[in-house]
Order: structure tokens, then sequence, then C-alpha cells
């Protein structure tokens, strides 16, 4: 079902509604439901896509907007670095570091 669920996504994060006041959102919101995970997206400025996909059904839109920033800063630092070879994977330790304590800390303000 997640690789059904991922080519809905795909499409979604492909053709984003954006109107009115929202326009500079790079905020998907939620993409794709199920009883089982949730699915959120992220677009960058220079659109590159973020996915997450949580088992947390209780997640709060905010905690999923602070991942995304988080994530969004640590992967600019990243691609920043000038040995970083645009098109190629991440192989920083430090950006590793970053998201490993990133999805740790997910959702956490949200469970007090």
């Amino acid at each position: 079902m997640l690789d059904y669920t991922s080519c809905v996504n795909i499409f979604v994060v492909n053709n984003p509604k954006k109107s009115g006041p929202t326009l500079n959102e790079t905020f998907l919101g939620l993409l794709y439901p199920t009883e089982n995970y949730k699915v959120y997206g992220y677009l960058t400025n220079t659109k590159v896509k973020f996915i997450l996909v949580t088992t947390d059904l209780d997640v709060r839109d905010a905690d999923v907007r602070n991942f995304f920033r988080r994530f969004h800063a640590a992967y600019v630092d990243a691609v920043s670095n000038p040995f970083h070879v645009p098109g190629k994977k991440i192989t920083s330790r430090t950006f590793a570091d970053r998201v490993s304590t990133i999805v740790q800390s997910f959702g956490l303000s949200s469970a007090v």
C-alpha cells in the first residue's frame, strides 16, 4: 500500500494547489492519511521535495512544520558545503548526525 501512496503523493507534490496568502508557503501539509500512517509534504523554494511518513497519527501540524524547517536548514547547510557535488548523495557525517537528532526529537513537544 505504501507504493500506491508514494505514487499519489508524488502527483500531489508535483501539482500543489497554491492560492492567496499561502503562495510562498513551502509546507504542503497532510498529503495522504491512512489508518496506519500519515504522509506530509514540503517543497523548497528550489523545488526540492521532502516527504515525511509517520506512524504517529496524533502528530500536530506545528510539529511537522518544525521538523521540516529544521530538516530544510540541515539540508541547506549540507549542500552549501563547497565539497558537496550537486546532484550527488550527501555524505556529510554532520548532516547525518543532525538528521538523526531531528528525527529522534520529532513529536517530543506534543508528548507533554
